[in-house]
């Protein structure tokens, strides 16, 4: 059995896990499933909206398949949640990252 196989069953058992979603999700990517691994994202920034890593991964995955503006988006929602959650670091890589883009 596969890994993403692995955390889909973990999932369904405990679908608010927030490591095993995001782990899903990158899977996904990794794969270049990338509509999978976006609706994985969303699920986990539904479930866990100041999980940083989500809007970070989200957005470098966006920006490298060419959807900048979504990848924009993205990266800004990340930033603000990063802000209200008190993630520097994590606001800090994200703003580098959306430089990058404009």
């Amino acid at each position: 059995m596969d890994r993403a196989e692995m955390l889909k069953q973990f999932l369904e058992q405990n679908p608010n896990d927030a490591f095993a979603r995001y782990g899903l999700a990158m899977e996904y990517s990794r794969a270049g499933e990338i509509e999978t691994a976006l609706t994985e994202f969303k699920k986990l920034l539904e479930l866990h909206p100041d999980y940083t890593a989500g809007y970070q991964m989200a957005g470098q995955m966006l920006s490298a398949a060419g959807r900048y503006e979504e990848a924009r988006q993205m990266l800004e929602s990340g930033i603000a949640r990063a802000g209200r959650a008190g993630n520097q670091h994590a606001q800090e890589e994200m703003q580098g990252l959306l430089r990058e883009l404009r």
